[in-house]
């Protein structure tokens, strides 16, 4: 048996997932992780074969879960699953150590395949992925602005448009909250933006955040405030 981990912060693409895996013999899904942190943990604990790594996550983000993965679980192999398609994304996460790269809307057969020939030993792509890296092989002109990033401005600019705050950001990444502006200042300064307003504009034209990402995020901060703000009201009254 295949053993497979699945890593998103939405539960119902984890359920998705996993519904699509189970009428298979040969593949097991051992477990589910909502964050890159826990996927470390559940990782380490369980042991998969297979990791299907999402991209844009609360936390450490799909990046640095998969560089760490890959040090701390050296037999284990990630497949990433994103609705990003665009550079840089695809061709730095397969440098990093990423065997497969697989689109959200990618069918349940093609899910299959890239499981089975991963566990294999070799690597799958997209057929629309492969395709963008082959053409961008064969051209020497860079189509987004985003490919002149650094590897860390690339991991600091995805915590950024996903709301996290500097001192956060810092701590997920063992930096000092300096150190992280002097990032954020740098990746302004390559892309010609003056805020992170514009950083998450500019990613949404690129391809690198979906809307629908963005409207998740949005909802989910407001259901939280809302909570905090019920929260303090019953406090008021219990005083």
């Amino acid at each position: 048996m295949i053993k497979v981990l699945i890593v998103d912060d939405h539960e119902l693409v984890r359920i998705g997932v996993q519904r699509l895996l189970s009428d298979t013999d040969d593949i097991d899904v051992i477990g589910e992780a909502g964050s890159g942190e826990e996927a470390i943990e559940k990782t380490k604990e369980l042991q998969p074969d297979i990791v299907l790594m999402d991209i844009n996550m609360p936390g450490l983000g799909g990046m640095e879960a998969t560089r760490k993965l890959l040090r701390v679980a050296k037999e284990t192999k990630i497949i990433i699953v994103s609705a990003i398609e665009t550079e840089p994304f695809p061709s730095r996460l397969l440098q990093i150590g990423a065997r497969g790269y697989l689109s959200k809307d990618s069918t349940a057969d093609e899910l299959h395949e890239a499981i089975r020939t991963v566990f294999n030993g070799e690597r799958y792509l997209n057929p629309k992925i492969a395709q963008q890296l082959a053409l961008q092989y064969l051209s020497d002109n860079s189509e987004s602005p985003f490919d002149a990033l650094s590897e860390r401005e690339l991991q600091v600019m995805q915590m950024i448009i996903s709301g996290q705050k500097v001192p956060d950001i810092a701590d997920k990444l063992c930096l000092s909250s300096k150190t992280v502006n002097s990032y954020r200042y740098r990746l302004f300064e390559k892309l010609q933006v003056h805020s992170d307003v514009e950083l998450t504009h500019m990613a949404i034209k690129y391809g690198l955040l979906k809307l629908e990402e963005l409207s998740t995020k949005a909802e989910t901060d407001l259901g939280g405030k809302n909570a905090a703000n019920n929260s303090s009201s019953v406090n008021d009254k219990d005083s």
